[in-house]
Parts: structure tokens; sequence; C-alpha cells
């Protein structure tokens, strides 16, 4: 495995004008042996970085380091990667198991290994009675777990490098291979690098998930430091289901002022521009007594929980009602202020404590 390092790297297509970026410059280390994800909606410059990385495309300016070895100019073959395509990837006049072999027989490792990782890999995935079965034959699910399965078996590999891998696969084997993905990891300690739109493949897959947004890297943290402390308003909103309420505020002292109610913080703040205030669905209470009134226009009913949708002014905001809990005629609601964030265009604040 190996110590990945982007330095002052950034990659334009086509123009030298800055706004034409699609990765932003930036300076970025990924550990040895740490299973990452790079989440972020469609166009956000993910999938360029990850081909940046894996050599198959050649950044405008910057480095990239392997151990402190510089491969920039080097091909995919010669950084020793192993990548993972949305679609697969497959030989399909092949059965399953020669394609899991067929890395392995170009490496020209001896034949006990090679049955041997095929074996523990068919095991993985769930594949042993298709191993002697032709590609062609099999349903999309299976060629894309053969895929995955070319990227891991082999162990030699600098990094592994998944592209939306799971986006063909049937929703429920979509969890499992996550699940099973995430157990190789802890098994083998392979650098692993997951790509993906899909917040929950990335929080339960990697221990870093780093956020892109229009080509630059907004926040890296664990999944509960990205549902805790978003350092970046649409961090905010892209984690969490529903995401986090964004509302404009004016500040107080240590109060905030939205649609003419004072809610009370327990933090001082500085300045007097305008501001925003983030707060969880999750973290507003309903109730007969709350001080600020809420306009409910739609409750959905989700099973686990409800999720009502309402106006405080001309601000729309959601709550998280849990199972069980009824929702009150013409309710206000209570902010819980320990978990209120700050923002001033966009960027998280670090309030003074009181």
């Amino acid at each position: 495995m190996a110590h990945i390092h982007l330095d002052q790297l950034g990659h334009r297509y086509g123009s030298d004008s800055s706004e034409n970026y699609a990765v932003k410059p930036l300076d970025l280390a990924w550990n040895d042996g740490g299973a990452y994800a790079l989440l972020g909606p469609s166009g956000c410059g993910k999938t360029t970085l990850l081909n940046i990385i894996s050599g198959l495309l050649h950044p405008s300016e910057g480095r990239v380091l392997f151990d402190q070895q510089d491969v920039t100019d080097l091909s995919p073959e010669q950084r020793n990667i192993a990548q993972v395509f949305q679609f697969p990837v497959v030989y399909d006049t092949m059965t399953v198991a020669e394609n899991l072999a067929f890395p392995l027989r170009n490496r020209k490792l001896p034949v006990t290994e090679i049955e041997q990782r095929v074996l523990t890999v068919l095991q993985m995935l769930g594949m042993q009675d298709k191993a002697h079965h032709r590609a062609r034959s099999l349903n999309a699910d299976d060629k894309q777990k053969i895929s995955l399965g070319r990227g891991l078996v082999r162990t030699d590999v600098n990094a592994i490098l998944f592209d939306e891998p799971l986006t063909v696969i049937d929703p429920q084997l979509k969890w499992e291979l996550r699940t099973e993905l995430k157990k190789i990891h802890q098994q083998f300690g392979h650098t692993m690098i997951y790509v993906t739109h899909d917040q929950t493949e990335a929080l339960t897959f990697a221990d870093q998930v780093v956020v892109m947004y229009e080509g630059e890297v907004v926040q890296i943290g664990t999944p509960q430091e990205l549902f805790d402390k978003p350092r970046h308003v649409f961090v905010g909103k892209f984690i969490g289901s529903p995401g986090m309420n964004v509302l404009d505020a004016e500040p107080a002292g240590s109060a905030v002022i939205i649609d003419g109610h004072h809610i009370a913080l327990q933090k001082q703040l500085d300045g007097k521009a305008p501001l925003q205030v983030g707060i969880r669905p999750e973290h507003i209470r309903l109730s007969p007594d709350g001080d600020i009134p809420l306009q409910i226009f739609r409750i959905e009913d989700l099973g686990r929980h409800l999720v009502v949708h309402g106006y405080l002014g001309d601000q729309q905001l959601s709550v998280v009602v849990p199972e069980g809990a009824a929702v009150p005629d013409n309710p206000g609601i209570e902010l819980d202020a320990e978990r209120i964030n700050l923002y001033r265009d966009d960027i998280l604040l670090e309030p003074v404590s009181t």
C-alpha cells in the first residue's frame, strides 16, 4: 500500500481560465491503508480527481506522490493501481474464475497462489457456484461483482480505486457488497478510495469522507464530524436525510433573530453582519407551547419517523418527529441551542464562548 499525496494539484479542461477548473488547486494526503470516500454531486470533480490519482489523466498543475515518489508522469500500470469502474469491465468469453485469475496470471504468480486467491474472492462475493459460468451468461449485478473481484484479487497494489462501482447493482445486493468491502478493508488494510454521489455508501464505507463541491474539497472528516459540524452549508445540506436546515438570521450578542424571533445561543457573537443558522431537523422539537410558530404545509410518514415541513416566516424548515409522537395543532418550535451551527457566506463560524 502507499501513502498518496496530491501536492498543489489542480486540473482544467480545455481552457487556461481559472473559472474552468474541474478540480481547484488543493493539497491533500491519503494515509497508507486508509479507507476514503470522495463524495459529492455529479460534476463536482471527484471522478477527475480519481483518474488523476490512477494515472488515467495528467493534471494541469501540481504533482502526485506515492510514498514521496513523484508518479505524475507514470501510467496506471507503473503506479500499480487497481481500479473498478462504474460499469462492469469483464471478458465475456472467460468464466468467472478465469476473469478473476487474469490479472494474477499476467503477473506470473504461481498456479497454487492464483487458485487460492481466486477461491478467496469467490467466497467474498458469494459466487462459488458460478465460478465456471461464462461471463456473457451473467446479469449486470454478477458482472459488476466480477469487476469488484478483479480489483480485490491482487494484494500487491498501492491502492484500490472505486468509481461509483455499485451504481448498476440491485439495492439489496448493494448493501451486502458495501458491508463486504468494509470487511475486506479491515482484514487486508488496502488503501481504498471510493467515489460516490450516495452519502449512505460514503458514510458506511469510509473512515474519512472527502466532500467535494464545484471542484473544491470543502471538508474532510469522519461521518460523525460531517453530521455534527459541517464546515460549509453545502455539506450540511448534502449530508443527512433530510439535510440541515439553513435559515437567514441577524446576530444579537448571545442570540440570533429569525423572522423577528430571538433565539438564545450558548455563545457570544462578534459583529453585526447577517449570518445563517444551521440546525439539523433531528435537533428541533415541536411543542404546543413553543414561542416560535411553525406553519406546516406537509407531513411525510417514513415509518421510523415523521418529517414535518413548514414555514418559519417565509423560510422553509424541516423537523424530524420520532415514531409514535404526536404532531400538535398549530405548533411552535424549540431549537437545541447546543446543536446550532452558525455560518457566514456559507462558511462555519467559530463564535466566541461566553
